[in-house]
């Protein structure tokens, strides 16, 4: 087993100058990412988005976690969970879509203990 690790990947696009060419300077374009202008890369969005959703870290106990000298603030994780979710949306519209193609659904009623705000309590909630 390989740990996970951090890498700062370095994209270089030199600067190409023709004074015979009409166009002057040219360069290649940046390679394309989910947030543009922003530092991490689509895996790193995608290890935040699975550890919260399927192995059920808040993105609190993520910002606590430093691995590698490496912290990360709870709401520059909200911001990428939040576009992660903006950009998954045709692929939401795309399921609900086909389950009321569906003649039938079914669902896990499993339940489970939920905190109910403001009565220092808990209510059924269900999977």
């Amino acid at each position: 087993m390989i740990p996970a690790q951090f890498r700062v990947i370095v994209t270089r696009r030199p600067k190409y100058a023709c004074r015979a060419c009409a166009d002057g300077v040219v360069q290649a374009p940046a390679p394309a990412r989910l947030i543009q202008a922003g530092l991490p890369t689509e895996a790193t969005v995608a290890h935040v988005l699975v550890s919260k959703y399927t192995d059920h870290l808040p993105l609190y106990l993520q910002a606590q976690i430093s691995r590698q000298g490496i912290d990360i603030d709870r709401s520059t994780l909200a911001d990428w969970v939040g576009r992660a979710a903006f950009e998954l949306r045709p692929v939401f519209d795309a399921l609900i879509t086909e389950l009321k193609r569906s003649t039938k659904l079914f669902m896990d009623e499993t339940r489970a203990p939920v905190l109910d705000p403001g009565s220092r309590k808990t209510k059924a909630g269900y999977f």
